[in-house]
């Protein structure tokens, strides 16, 4: 076989390459269609379960099995997402209206996660096949090959009602997404008819029935004015809000509390956990202060109650709970769908415009196949009753024929060749017969039982009721106005079956304002442990516990709330964190990692010091590096409103061995080869943080400084150094050239 070699650009045809993998990924699995509001892989669960027979009056069939069926026939995409699909089809907390009746753990709104197929089980809901699947069978949609064309499968459902609008849809396609918010059915079957009525009606004329969006969890909506913007173009943010109440002590005495019984769609599954963890923080960095205890009393309706101190602004703290928390939030709307083949952002108007377009084709199709059914029909019921008034000729006939095929001739064409006949009239009225094909066919297909007097009267009057249909569908296929009266009965149908009040309130609402009161400077105790966890304790507290904490601790020093602390590295890098935002703790409480507060990252640097910033503005700083330089830094330099600064200078390949606060008269530096050096801080010149320093201490070749530490004259101190307890206090204090002397430890 010969090659045919095509040359071409590289760039072109990678461009060409993703321009079609974007578009299947648009087409075929992120974006729902606007006729049945369905991604393919909806489409194709809810279909399997109705090939397999899951009515809503069958008993459910195990999950595994719906998710192999979809897999095996329709969508061969992996059965995590096709379960995910059945899975999120039966969260009423999810969709507006619920597709699938799920048996077993099927998830809950705080975000638990379903069961295994293999335990849980699904049928089809009522709804589903009433409004969803009930028309398949009447050649409303068209059908094409899957994926190894041994099937066949719906391009789309014959969905009666917009359901992109009323379930909703989230997706994230390549280089674009879609969000599109549920409403409720009765107000958008509302607008449907309304729309049916008059073509030409605005958005704004729509919006009388549709309200706004009506999520499943409730909540408020707190942007109306918003709202008819955001329907026109099809984009927008619509600002939500959960629903809190706030309970009043019975007593004077009593605690009040906050009770939240709706929460904004957006916190539906993790976020519920977001948002008690989110309270705890607030709590801890005293920014919502009044809160005394948090705790998520859900059960088969969403309850989280807040509790607040005594005498606590209750109204004040819930302002601050919708500024600071995801109980207000925003809800992005896109309503991007796949219309006539290609992904565009529609307003409700063109939705709605787009869904009676649909209507009208499948209902078209659906009364042409019935029309054509009733035909037939009709047909054979013209031929049985005119079977009967002559049925002495048909019985001579058959009698007098050898097989069917003569008797079938001689009643569709006349022909009385070789078929005996009791007399001449009989043989001349056969050869005038001229039924039809079909006719014929019922007409030998009779039974005798058929020829009762009640049986005929029977057939006569349901000829009457086929010729009635006729007329019927003819008249709606033929007359616009029929056509519309048709498709607002069905959706007074569903309406009255299916509809249910609207939970989601759409008002004006103020954003949430709260004002932070300056917070009141109070001591505290700062503690950090020897792996980085840091916290604060309140001074009563610390006094009770002093000795456990410092045994526990590296580092402890007093310190005001409204303050920020120094970190300084080894590395030459200095941190700052806020004192607020170091949680105070019990003292058995580990912290928190000064990772997680700041920009220092425990991989790459190591803490050398820390001081409360507050120090640096009446002192120096010492700076003793691993090579043996020194200097002092006026404090001043270090006091900035950035959250990381470089410390100082370093030669390369030189680390900092000490960083010492010089509120002492002395500093001691002590090296790797067991000796020490003690003498006034005073020696040591200051500098500018930039410079490299002087000779702070004489050392061997290949011995490094590793440790320096202030002290006052007669000052006892004793530290852990190199696995060992040095007394630096026996340092005796001599010149900054002065040779060093032996370390003396205190225990071998």
């Amino acid at each position: 076989m010969a090659e045919n070699i095509y040359q071409t650009e590289f760039s072109a045809e990678m461009q060409q390459a993703y321009i079609n993998y974007s578009m299947s990924v648009i087409t075929a699995r992120a974006v729902p269609d606007v006729r049945d509001g369905l991604k393919p892989v909806q489409r194709r669960v809810l279909y399997a379960m109705d090939e397999l027979g899951l009515n809503y009056d069958k008993p459910h069939r195990k999950s595994a099995r719906i998710v192999g069926d979809t897999m095996g026939k329709y969508h061969p995409h992996g059965d995590s997402s096709i379960y995910e699909t059945l899975v999120v089809l039966s969260q009423d907390f999810k969709k507006g209206m619920a597709l699938v009746d799920g048996h077993g753990n099927f998830g809950s709104i705080e975000g638990d996660g379903a069961a295994a197929m293999r335990y849980t089980e699904a049928r089809l809901k009522k709804f589903t096949q009433d409004v969803y699947l009930a028309d398949l069978d009447k050649n409303t949609v068209d059908f094409m090959p899957n994926f190894d064309e041994t099937e066949k499968e719906p391009t789309v459902l014959p969905v009666r009602i917009p359901n992109v609008l009323v379930n909703g849809s989230e997706g994230i396609a390549v280089g674009m997404t879609t969000s599109i918010p549920p409403h409720n059915l009765g107000e958008v079957v509302d607008a449907v008819k309304y729309m049916l009525d008059y073509p030409d009606a605005s958005t704004e004329e729509l919006m009388n029935f549709v309200k706004g969006p009506d999520f499943p969890t409730g909540g408020i909506v707190t942007n109306k004015d918003e709202l008819a913007e955001i329907y026109e173009t099809g984009k927008g943010k619509i600002k939500l809000r959960g629903r809190a109440e706030i309970v009043r002590g019975k007593k004077k005495s009593d605690k009040d509390c906050i009770v939240i019984t709706e929460i904004p769609y957006t916190m539906v599954g993790a976020n519920i956990a977001k948002f008690l963890s989110d309270v705890v923080e607030l709590v801890e960095t005293h920014k919502l202060p009044d809160i005394t205890d948090i705790s998520n009393q859900s059960k088969d309706n969403v309850r989280i109650v807040i509790e607040l101190k005594k005498g606590a602004d209750a109204e004040k703290t819930l302002q601050g709970l919708y500024k600071k928390t995801k109980l207000e939030d925003t809800f992005g709307v896109n309503n991007l769908v796949i219309c006539d083949g290609k992904p565009k952002v529609l307003g409700l108007k063109e939705i709605i415009a787009e869904n009676i377009k649909f209507q009208f084709e499948i209902n078209t199709r659906k009364y042409t196949t019935l029309l054509a059914k009733e035909r037939d029909k009709k047909e054979i019921q013209e031929g049985l009753i005119k079977a009967v008034d002559i049925i002495d000729l048909i019985i001579e006939i058959i009698r007098g024929s050898k097989n069917i095929a003569m008797a079938k001739d001689c009643l569709v064409n006349g022909n009385t060749t070789d078929i005996n006949f009791k007399t001449r009239t009989s043989k001349s009225a056969a050869s005038k017969l001229r039924f039809t094909e079909a006719q014929a066919q019922a007409i030998l297909e009779l039974r005798l039982s058929k020829l009762i007097g009640l049986e005929i009267l029977a057939l006569q009057k349901e000829h009457e009721d086929t010729l009635k249909r006729i007329a019927d569908y003819e008249d709606i296929l033929n007359n616009k106005k029929s056509m519309v009266k048709t498709i607002k009965k069905d959706l007074d149908a569903i309406r009255k079956e299916y509809a249910v009040a609207r939970i989601t309130t759409i008002e004006n609402s103020e954003a949430a304002v709260y004002e932070e009161e300056p917070e009141q400077e109070m001591p505290l105790v700062f503690a950090m442990n020897r792996f980085g966890y840091m916290k604060t304790l309140e001074p009563t507290v610390f006094a009770k516990n002093e000795e456990a904490v410092r045994l526990e601790s590296k580092t402890v020093f007093d310190v005001m709330s409204n303050a920020s602390i120094a970190v300084f590295t080894r590395e030459g890098t200095m941190h700052q964190i806020k004192v607020k935002d170091i949680p105070t703790c019990k003292p058995k409480d580990k912290g928190v990692p000064v990772d997680n507060l700041c920009n220092y990252d425990s991989k790459t640097e190591n803490i050398i010091a820390v001081y409360p910033v507050s120090a640096f503005e009446n002192n120096n700083i010492i700076f003793i590096t691993e090579k043996g330089l020194g200097k002092a830094v006026s404090g001043t330099e270090f006091i900035s409103i950035k959250k990381t600064i470089a410390s100082g200078k370093l030669s390369e390949g030189d680390a900092y061995a000490g960083v010492v606060l010089g509120d002492k008269k002395h500093v001691a530096i002590l090296t790797d080869a067991g000796t020490g050096v003690r003498y006034d801080i005073s020696e040591l010149p200051v500098q500018k943080k930039t410079a490299l320093g002087v000779k702070a201490v004489k050392m061997a070749a290949n011995t490094r400084a590793k440790a320096a530490y202030g002290l006052d004259p007669k000052e006892e101190l004793s530290v852990s150094f190199e696995t060992r307890t040095v007394l630096v206090s026996a340092l005796k204090n001599r010149k900054k050239d002065a040779k060093p002397e032996k370390l003396t430890y205190v225990s071998e």
